[in-house]
């Protein structure tokens, strides 16, 4: 993989649109090897977190502290998966926002996954909100050996949604939309 194209393909999008919500987060989109693949996570379950159990990107909600929404990825994952993306990454750029959804309906917050290509070797460990992490194979999601669908129930409502699966593990949501959206940029 080529950082430097990326960055160029990634600084080339169009920006997203104007987000007058205040709520902003951003997640840590970290890539490994030649055939891409993507650091992802299993959240713990825990009442009350809308995306309790699911796999997503390590990240979240922009603190008062925070420089930037690249030092709110950063410090994200650090506290997810043990990783200090500020020495152990390049900082490749930031793809468009996107706008939080949960069970069909818009959020008032905006995500920007921030992509990272790392230095060397990493060694992510899952934190206290994760109970696992892994790599996921983005070029077999590409050439569509992933494809699946996952039935999203919740009380009375279901929705089939397009997913990856790969062995136990299934991507879907929001965080399917922003590695499909990335993959459409990935050289």
């Amino acid at each position: 993989m080529d950082a430097s194209e990326l960055a160029r393909r990634i600084a080339a999008l169009p920006a997203a649109p104007a987000q007058q919500e205040t709520r902003l987060a951003a997640v840590a989109l970290v890539l490994r090897g030649g055939e891409p693949e993507v650091l992802l996570m299993r959240r713990i379950e825990r009442e009350g977190d809308r995306w309790s159990g699911q796999i997503g990107l390590p990240g979240g909600h922009r603190d008062a502290h925070d420089a930037d929404l690249v030092a709110t990825a950063v410090r994200e994952a650090q506290e997810e998966v043990g990783l200090d993306l500020a020495r152990e990454a390049e900082l490749v750029g930031a793809l468009p926002a996107e706008q939080a959804k949960a069970r069909g309906l818009l959020l008032p917050m905006w995500i920007t996954p921030v992509v990272f290509a790392p230095r060397g070797a990493l060694a992510p460990v899952p934190g206290p909100e994760a109970s696992e992490v892994f790599w996921f194979p983005l070029e077999r999601a590409r050439r569509g050996e992933l494809a699946a669908t996952h039935t999203y129930r919740r009380d009375e409502e279901q929705r089939v949604l397009p997913a990856w699966r790969d062995g136990e593990r299934v991507v879907w949501g929001l965080t399917y939309e922003i590695l499909a959206g990335f993959l459409r940029v990935l050289p």
